[in-house]
């Protein structure tokens, strides 16, 4: 059986990603805030646990639950936008887009001002290359 190939929910040019930034600079800086709270919280319980104080620990993991649906609802709102958050941790966020015939990624990191690189669709982050060139 084959996969399907990706199909975005829009595709974005480059100008179009760039208007995009405000909204998705507040919504990515929400996911990587709550991300780094989860983080915390994950290492409370685990020491928690080893403390043999279960029934605190089984409070963070209860809290645990609520951020990780936080993150969950903050992502779906970049998936409604039409991007993808790509790294909760780095604020990394992809944007569908057309190269020639292909889809591929621009690539967008949280403290960036502008979109300056893009990669192939299995590129990741360490694929990626600039846009001049390409999309300007």
């Amino acid at each position: 059986m084959t996969e399907d190939p990706y199909r975005p929910r829009r595709l974005f040019t480059l100008e179009e990603g760039n208007r995009t930034l405000p909204l998705v600079t507040r919504i990515i800086t929400d996911i990587v805030r709550v991300n780094g709270e989860m983080m915390e919280l994950h290492e409370q319980a685990e020491k928690l646990d080893e403390a043999g104080r279960s029934v605190k620990a089984e409070e963070a993991r209860d809290r645990l639950y609520e951020l990780a649906k936080q993150v969950e609802d903050l992502a779906g709102e970049l998936e409604e936008i039409g991007c993808v958050c790509k790294d909760p941790r780095l604020g990394l966020v992809d944007f569908p887009a057309r190269v020639d015939k292909r889809i591929v990624f621009l690539c967008w990191k949280l403290g960036e001002d502008k979109i300056r690189y893009w990669h192939e669709l299995e590129g990741g982050f360490a694929g990626r290359k600039p846009v001049r060139g390409v999309f300007t």
